[in-house]
């Protein structure tokens, strides 16, 4: 089986069990801690180790999340590391954050600029997205500065891109110009 579709099985189930539980936001928050400490290189080393058995995992999992997690986070893990799934982990965690954006309709939007927006500024693009159909209820911003598009601004939604950046319409007119057919070649 694919780590696409194991990663998604496991967060559809810790998702509908927190969602039963009316513990989504808990385990929402167990799993934003668990993406912060899984960036610590030997942590991820560790899950994706076939060398360490499980029950040392068991033991290092319970020293490292317990009094820091809910119990049904706990017992997730638990479940996982039984299973032999734990090098999924990772991927389990970043489907369940995509699965419960998606539950939430919370639009994730990739704001690319020439220099840092003021607050103004992003209400203001977010106001315009808000309005139209290609974002959910509210969005997640993920800005990003980039000198080299001179000005304006890229928009990723999705697999959508809208780019209204100086340096695009520069490229555009440029190609515009090479394409007129009644300038003549030197």
């Amino acid at each position: 089986m694919s780590i696409t579709r194991i990663s998604s099985r496991y967060a559809k189930s810790l998702l509908d069990l927190a969602v039963e539980r009316n513990e989504l936001e808990t385990i929402h928050e167990d799993m934003l801690l668990f993406q912060k400490m899984v960036s610590n290189r030997d942590l991820y080393l560790l899950l994706k180790s076939p060398i360490v058995n499980a029950t040392k995992k068991h033991s290092i999992f319970k020293s490292l999340f317990e009094g820091k997690v809910s119990d049904t986070t706990r017992a997730f893990f638990d479940i996982i590391v039984t299973k032999g799934r734990e090098m999924y982990l990772p991927e389990i965690t970043t489907e369940f954050m995509n699965q419960y954006k998606q539950l939430k309709k919370i639009s994730v939007v990739h704001l690319t600029t020439a220099s840092e927006i003021s607050e103004g500024q992003l209400n203001e693009i977010k106001d315009k997205l808000l309005k139209t159909t290609i974002t959910a209820d509210s969005i997640e911003f993920i800005k990003k500065v980039d000198p080299e598009i001179i000005g304006g601004y890229i928009v990723q939604i999705g697999d959508n891109l809208y780019d209204a950046s100086v340096k695009h319409k520069l490229a555009q007119l440029k190609k515009e110009f090479l394409d007129n057919e009644y300038i003549k070649a030197i």
